[in-house]
C-alpha cells in the first residue's frame, strides 16, 4: 500500500513530509510517527494520569458506616485496656481478663495472664490507638484490632519495643461482661525503634 501526503486532505501535524511517498509501514514504523508519538504520546499519558487521579479522589470521600452498638461497645472496651495500660490500672486487668487469658508480645513469645498482670502493673505506657475495627465472629466472640503508635521518651528511643504496633483482641462474652481471651501485639515496622 502506497500513502501520499495531501495537505489538504489531512492534517499537517499528522502527515508526513508533504510530497514524500510511503509504505504504509515506514509511516508507521519512521521517523515521522516516532516524534509525533513522543509529542502526543507523552499528552495522552499525563491526560491519562489526572483523569485516574481525579477519579480515585472521588471514591476516598465514601462516609464510613456508623459501628453498631456492640461495634461501639468492643471498642469502648479496648479503649478502656489502653487506659488501663497507660495507668497501671492492674484492678481492670483482675476483672477483664479470662484466667486462661495469654497473649504473645511484640517479640513473638507466648505469655500468660500473670504475666500481662505483671507487665502492666507499673503503667506509664503511652499507647495511642487508631484505626480501629471490630470483626464479629460469633454470638459471644469478637476481634478489635487496630494500630498503635507507642511513643517513647527520646532518652529510650534506641531499643524495644517497636514504636508502630498492630494489635488484635479476642473478646468473649461471660454472663453479662466482655473479656479478653487472646491478645497479640505485632511489630508494624521493625526499623522504627
Amino acid at each position: 500500500m502506497i500513502v501520499v501526503a495531501r495537505e489538504q486532505h489531512v492534517p499537517r501535524r499528522f502527515a508526513p513530509p508533504k510530497g514524500k511517498i510511503f509504505r504504509s509501514a515506514e509511516w508507521v514504523g519512521g521517523s515521522w510517527y516516532k516524534e509525533a508519538g513522543m509529542k502526543y504520546g507523552c499528552v495522552f499519558t499525563i491526560l491519562l494520569g489526572c483523569a485516574l487521579s481525579g477519579a480515585g479522589v472521588g471514591q476516598a470521600n465514601v462516609p464510613a458506616k456508623a459501628p453498631s452498638p456492640l461495634e461501639q461497645t468492643l471498642m469502648s472496651a479496648e479503649k478502656s485496656f489502653v487506659d488501663a495500660a497507660k495507668k497501671g490500672d492492674v484492678g481492670f486487668f483482675k476483672r477483664t481478663l479470662t484466667d486462661d487469658f495469654s497473649f504473645v508480645a511484640f517479640d513473638g513469645q507466648l505469655y500468660d495472664r500473670q504475666d500481662m498482670l505483671d507487665q502492666f502493673a507499673d503503667g506509664g505506657l503511652n499507647l495511642q490507638p487508631y484505626d480501629m475495627k471490630v470483626v464479629i465472629a460469633g454470638d459471644a466472640v469478637a476481634i478489635v484490632t487496630y494500630d498503635v503508635v507507642l511513643r517513647v521518651p527520646p532518652a529510650e528511643d534506641q531499643g524495644p519495643p517497636p514504636r508502630y504496633q498492630h494489635f488484635s483482641t479476642v473478646w468473649v462474652k461471660q454472663g453479662d461482661a466482655w473479656k479478653m481471651k487472646f491478645q497479640q501485639m505485632t511489630a508494624s515496622h521493625w526499623g522504627d525503634w
